[in-house]
């Protein structure tokens, strides 16, 4: 009985191909929006966590000033270095310290140039950053404590000024400043923001401060806590430390501020989690439009095949055997669109994270939820309309011109 009824509906179908497509086109569009959505949303999401870790592991940012709609932070005076040495002494728990003094300069060699970020600090940053060296090596304590001129390159940096070549021992030129190049940093790519996180120069910081910034200022402290630590109780140690160092009163809001990594990866994946969820929300509702569709199209069918429904009815045929025929045919619209629609999205889903730069992460339950949601909308929107054919009076039917 079943085969029956399917043979038939695709007979049907069949019949008015053109009334068919349009028919399941809501399915298709909804389904492909549904699937498009959250395929792009869960990329996003972990292009976001990918990104993230990148930054290090257990990794707080400390900065002067407090930032947010309504928070000044141009008026807080810098960190120093005596302030890096505090933390490092007396906070416990902690792998790694890093200051970080950060400004833009323009880079030569030869008859290239660049404009790139220029951070000085120590070897306490590759720590934090999670930066390793693809070639050369680290600053050594004495450049450290001495001030002399050497450099560690972004892949972005070296691109522009070497090409392919390799740059370590060779110099360049930072401001008006001759810097030998001891280090190559390992490639990192761009950041969810689009930032190119390759496109730097490490320096020592004492030879920063003195032939570049002219000033001792510290504009960042990047804080690594150890993995069997808790960064909430380093987070509040730091800020009950700087609090004390900058002559905080009671009740009083801090002029500096301290972020922990984590707090803010856990926030921004529920936020891209929540949008990614939105948006499938939202598409889902063209699968509700589509099935309105089934069924407006399913009742125009009855009105049309009145007349046939009639002689099944008069030559024998149950009203369990015509309401299936109609339901039949409802559901296997709604499938061939779910099909279609299955297709579609993850070819537009594809396009788009290659567009975006983002993963494509197939999303299997979502992919099996739109379909199975397809066939539902075929069985509930078409039910109505094949109640009323089962429910028909044969004579009234015969009689329907």
């Amino acid at each position: 009985m079943l085969f029956e009824a399917v043979k038939l509906a695709l007979q049907a179908i069949q019949r008015n191909a053109l009334r068919s497509f349009l028919t399941v086109l809501g399915i298709v569009i909804g389904v492909g929006a549904v699937i498009a959505m959250v395929t792009i949303g869960r990329g996003t999401t972990a292009k976001v966590s990918a990104d993230l870790a990148q930054l290090g592991s257990n990794l707080l940012f400390v900065r002067p000033g407090q930032f947010g709609p309504g928070r000044a932070s141009t008026d807080a005076k810098p960190f120093n270095t005596r302030d890096v040495e505090a933390i490092r002494s007396q906070v416990p728990g902690l792998r790694a310290v890093a200051p970080v003094a950060q400004k833009s300069f323009t880079v030569i060699y030869g008859a290239e140039n660049r404009q790139t970020a220029v951070n000085g600090t120590d070897n306490d940053y590759f720590v934090t950053q999670d930066w390793t060296l693809t070639g050369g090596r680290q600053f050594l304590d004495g450049e450290i404590r001495s001030g002399r001129a050497v450099c560690v390159l972004g892949e972005t940096v070296r691109d522009k000024l070497f090409g392919r070549g390799d740059p370590v021992g060779r110099n360049i030129r930072v401001k008006n400043v001759s810097c030998e190049v001891i280090g190559l940093l390992r490639p990192k790519g761009q950041s969810s923001t689009g930032a190119d996180l390759d496109d730097v120069v490490l320096m020592p910081l004492r030879v920063y401060h003195r032939r570049l910034a002219g000033n001792t200022d510290i504009g960042s402290i990047n804080v690594s806590a150890r993995d069997d630590v808790d960064t909430a109780k380093v987070q509040a140690d730091i800020e009950r430390l700087l609090r004390e160092r900058r002559n905080m009163l009671a009740g009083q809001i801090d002029d500096f501020s301290v972020r922990d990594m984590k707090q803010l990866a856990e926030t921004t994946m529920a936020t891209t989690q929540m949008l990614t969820a939105l948006l499938g929300a939202v598409a889902a509702v063209s699968l509700l439009v589509g099935g309105i569709g089934i069924m407006n199209i399913m009742l125009v069918s009855v009105t049309e095949r009145t007349r046939e429904i009639g002689i099944r009815l008069a030559i024998g045929a149950l009203e369990s055997q015509v309401l299936a025929q109609f339901l039949v045919e409802a559901v296997v619209l709604s499938l061939f669109g779910g099909l279609a629609g299955i297709l579609l999205g993850l070819g537009l889903a594809w396009l788009a994270t290659g567009g975006l730069r983002v993963p494509f992460v197939l999303d299997t339950p979502i992919i099996l939820i739109a379909f199975g949601f397809s066939a539902l909308v075929g069985v509930v929107f078409g039910y109505f309309p094949a109640r009323r054919v089962a429910h028909l009076d044969p004579i009234e039917a015969l009689r329907h011109e």
